[in-house]
């Protein structure tokens, strides 16, 4: 008996989901080391994965704000540019993160797979949960810079769902480009230069309503779009995030899950052998 195409995708998806369940324990030692190794060997260590970027958003703030003062037009959910720069840059920073080093997990693990048969996800999961592990505590860190503006709104709590749809949407493109870098190591040099461009492609170094009306739905190509607006409307407005923002966020991991399971599945007996 022949089950149907979207249930064979459901229990393909499914299984990895066990996979990483019942190995929860490895993944979360083999986390804590990927965090450790980042800077092993460096006098502070484990608290330069935290500094670096921690410094990148403290110098926007200080060049733009501070120094030269800049101001956003009319329109803008805020008026200083350090501080808009802020809200948007710390996300996109962790996302790029998470993607490239999730994305580069399999091509690193080939000789450790190739010996042990291990499930190839384990490694996804381990590089993209390292990367939640220290931008996750920054932007609620950051958060509170914010919130002697808007005080204790509600729609603090609304960064709580937005970071979660951000890790699992971290999750199913770098596992989607994890099986296309093995088989074709181009994609590597590809998404870097996607993710390098991007940032120019989303509402983060300028505000949505600057650019022009006929050009807006590129943005939305960008699946970091979306959660960017999210994070400007709750740090930036101190308002809860419209409907948009969520239904676009889920729109773009139902796609990405769908494509997932297609790879998964043609990719499940050669892709070990790809590395």
């Amino acid at each position: 008996m022949r089950l149907a195409p979207l249930k064979v995708c459901m229990l393909t998806l499914w299984t990895e989901i066990r996979a990483v369940w019942s190995a929860r324990a490895f993944v979360w030692v083999l986390t804590r080391r990927e965090v450790a190794s980042r800077h092993s060997g460096t006098a502070l260590g484990l608290v330069w994965p935290y500094l670096q970027p921690l410094l990148t958003v403290a110098a926007y703030y200080l060049v733009f704000d501070v120094v030269f003062g800049m101001r956003l037009g009319e329109g803008a959910p805020t008026r200083a540019v350090g501080a808009f720069l802020v809200v948007g840059a710390l996300p996109w920073m962790a996302f790029c993160d998470a993607v490239s080093r999730g994305m580069s997990s399999l091509i690193d693990a080939g000789g450790l797979l190739h010996k042990n048969p291990l499930p190839p996800v384990l490694f996804i999961v381990r590089a993209v949960l390292a990367s939640a592990v220290i931008y996750g505590p920054l932007i609620l860190l950051v958060a509170l810079a914010y919130l002697p503006a808007h005080g204790l709104s509600p729609a603090i709590l609304a960064l709580f769902p937005l970071l979660a749809l951000q890790l699992l949407l971290c999750l199913v493109l770098a596992y989607v480009l994890a099986i296309l870098a093995a088989a074709l190591r181009d994609t590597v040099h590809i998404v870097g230069f996607l993710l390098s461009v991007g940032i120019y492609l989303s509402p983060i170094l300028f505000p949505m309503t600057l650019f022009p009306e006929s050009w807006r739905w590129i943005l939305w190509l960008n699946p970091m779009t979306a959660l960017v607006q999210g994070y400007q409307h709750v740090l930036l407005q101190g308002i809860w995030p419209p409907v948009a923002v969520w239904c676009v966020t889920l729109i773009w991991i139902g796609v990405l899950a769908w494509v997932l399971n297609v790879l998964v599945m043609r990719s499940r007996d050669q892709l070990v052998d790809w590395l």
